[in-house]
């Protein structure tokens, strides 16, 4: 029997290899085509769910209109449009560290690298301040019986309506509220936070102001939510069992049950990958400063981790467009 000679002495230490592309590129680009797979199926049950439930999810431009240090401006989308350039920006930074390293100039790479890490730490700074205006939410709303949402608005002159809040109108009973807890609940089970007012303080306190509408989850003909009349408004708060504040994944203020469970989790996955990127990122910082890669006289290391922040950043436009922007 012969022996087998291989002939490619790059063959089993990470050189060329299929289309010239080296072991570790491959394995890179594997695990980006899986990771593809999975955001798409992410992303595909979310478009059935919305398809399926279309009348009562949520508007985006309603959910997302928040900006810093500007509360109680109407900003829809706007941050939400910043958050994505500086991600896109980090690449193009990205791609910058990763040419220095094709030209050798370590300084640079360190450079571009340091502005890679800054970028993707004010995205996550963003995403965690996004998920607390979500969560925190800012006008509430009632749950009833049945789960729908009912929403409270205001006609302006112009003949719009404008969301009110529940602390615009409801108001103070002396009633006695206990938040049940394991010693004292129903099945040992903890009951969630209470909410700052009680059906019976927002109902009574709707019925002593005759401006406020109630605006059902329901989209009308011109794609806006359906606003009752007074009377109707009045029949549907009859049928009131909770006051809900924000999102979770049991109740949502904003509509659907489902956008806020999708919400969680794709952002939440995907803020995982960011956050998981910019800890490789800086562990490659800190080899490049250390020289690793000078003595291996190879920035390859800076390139592959590159290929996985591209993968991250054409997520993020996805998720952008099928969940924020349609």
């Amino acid at each position: 029997m012969g022996a087998t000679v291989i002939t490619d002495e790059h063959a089993l230490d990470g050189g060329p290899g299929p289309l010239g592309a080296t072991y570790g590129k491959m394995m890179m680009w594997f695990f980006i085509l899986s990771d593809a797979l999975t955001f798409s199926g992410f992303l595909a049950a979310y478009g059935f769910s919305r398809f399926k439930f279309i009348e009562t999810w949520p508007i985006a431009d309603e959910v997302f209109n928040h900006f810093p240090f500007l509360h109680g401006v109407n900003a829809p989308m706007y941050y939400v449009a910043l958050m994505t350039f500086i991600l896109i920006f980090s690449s193009v930074t990205m791609v910058l560290a990763v040419d220095a390293g094709h030209h050798m100039k370590k300084t640079k790479v360190a450079f571009y690298m340091l502005l890679t890490i800054v970028g993707g730490f004010i995205f996550l700074g963003s995403q965690a301040w996004e998920w607390k205006n979500f969560i925190k939410g800012e006008y509430g709303a009632v749950e009833t019986k049945g789960g729908s949402i009912l929403q409270f608005v205001q006609k302006q002159e112009d003949g719009t309506f404008k969301r009110v809040a529940l602390a615009d109108f409801a108001t103070t009973l002396p009633e006695a509220r206990t938040q049940h807890k394991r010693n004292n609940g129903v099945w040992f089970m903890d009951e969630a936070t209470l909410p700052t007012y009680s059906v019976n303080e927002v109902v009574e306190g709707f019925k002593a102001d005759e401006s406020i509408l109630v605006r059902s989850e329901y989209l009308n003909a011109e794609k806006h939510k359906t606003v009752l009349s007074r009377a109707e408004s009045l029949k549907r708060l009859e049928e009131a069992k909770y006051v809900v504040e924000g999102a979770n994944l049991v109740r949502n203020e904003y509509g659907h049950k489902l956008f806020a469970n999708f919400f969680f989790f794709i952002t939440g996955f995907h803020g995982f990958h960011v956050f998981t990127g910019v800890l490789i990122n800086i562990i490659i910082f800190f080899n490049v400063l250390l020289g690793t890669y000078e003595k291996r006289k190879s920035y390859e290391m800076v390139e592959k981790v590159g290929l996985y922040w591209h993968f991250v950043d054409l997520v993020w436009v996805f998720v952008f467009t099928f969940f924020y922007l349609v």
